[in-house]
């Protein structure tokens, strides 16, 4: 399948480069964005206002780590004037797509804004980075920035405009930072332990002191067996955790796995909520925006460990 899409594209690109070369954007069109993850697609609408068209790919409970492009994202690809997406193999299963596409238009990782002693190493992996950033509100604006960079070089006759919503969307994720660590602050320090059905939250921890476990590793395609699930369980009876997390892009069934284990072992520890990690919430709410995103996440987690 994966072969087939890859020959897919290669086709378009030249169908594509041909047809380009014999047309030119007019200077009032909108630019034609497509991003991968709701994420980066709200940072391009922040930035970019009324002056690009955004095609968000992976939208609400879509996991990133196992997504593959339909016929129809192939099309929206290949149309789009610049496209971005998360990199460090958070979209590990499209790469050969994007390098196909980088020969013909802009395709930019918006993790290669980050410095990478910024970036989190993936235990037993040499080489190889945690790709969610966005838990570190601090490093996303660094991500955010490179996708305001991206956009004036590519439509300078707005660059301005471009620079002052990203000045005034930098000053609100400033706000944002501030708040997370104070409504976290509510946590008594020893009740600060994350604990979710994959490792998402590394950044998390990290940027807001927060201890984190996941059951399975950094990509939902690492499988967990029963060894997994019995450590994570003494884990928490050891740790006399209350509350643990689902997430709404993975399936409830690993978490569950662990709620009957503590029972069996006379703990009683609750789910305390479903966690946006690797999607947003649906559009038009305000869990559908970054920033209402991670508020949500917060107070979720604050009103089940405090």
């Amino acid at each position: 399948m994966l072969v087939r899409i890859v020959l897919v594209v290669a086709i378009a690109v030249s169908m594509l480069s041909c047809k380009q070369q014999a047309h030119s954007r007019d200077s009032g069109e909108k630019i034609k964005v497509v991003a991968t993850t709701g994420m980066i697609g709200d940072a391009v609408k922040e930035i970019a206002g009324s002056h690009a068209q955004v095609v968000t790919l992976m939208g609400p409970g879509v996991d990133p780590h196992l997504y593959k492009a339909t016929h129809g994202d192939l099309e929206r690809l290949t149309e789009a004037d610049i496209i971005f997406y998360n990199g460090l193999h958070l979209e590990g299963k499209m790469g050969e797509v994007f390098e196909k596409l980088s020969r013909l238009k802009p395709v930019i990782a918006v993790a290669d804004g980050i410095a990478e002693k910024r970036l989190r190493k993936v235990p037993g992996f040499q080489g190889a980075f945690d790709p969610h950033i966005w838990f570190d509100v601090k490093l996303w604006k660094e991500a955010v920035k490179n996708v305001s960079v991206q956009l004036q070089k590519y439509d300078s006759s707005h660059a301005g405009e471009y620079l002052k919503r990203t000045e005034k969307y930098v000053q609100r994720l400033d706000s944002l930072d501030n708040a997370v660590r104070v409504t976290l602050s509510e946590i008594p320090e020893m009740q600060r332990v994350l604990i979710t059905a994959h490792d998402a939250f590394g950044y998390f921890g990290d940027a807001y002191n927060i201890e984190v476990r996941g059951l399975q590793g950094i990509s939902t395609i690492s499988e967990f067996g029963l060894r997994d699930v019995t450590e994570l369980v003494d884990f928490i009876i050891t740790r006399k955790v209350k509350a643990i997390f689902v997430e709404t892009s993975v399936s409830q069934k690993s978490i569950e796995a662990v709620v009957e284990g503590c029972r069996d072992k006379n703990w009683d520890v609750k789910i305390g909520g479903s966690l946006f990690s690797d999607a947003m919430g649906n559009a038009g709410t305000r869990e559908g925006t970054y920033i209402g995103m991670v508020s949500a996440n917060v107070r979720t987690i604050v009103d089940s460990l405090k």
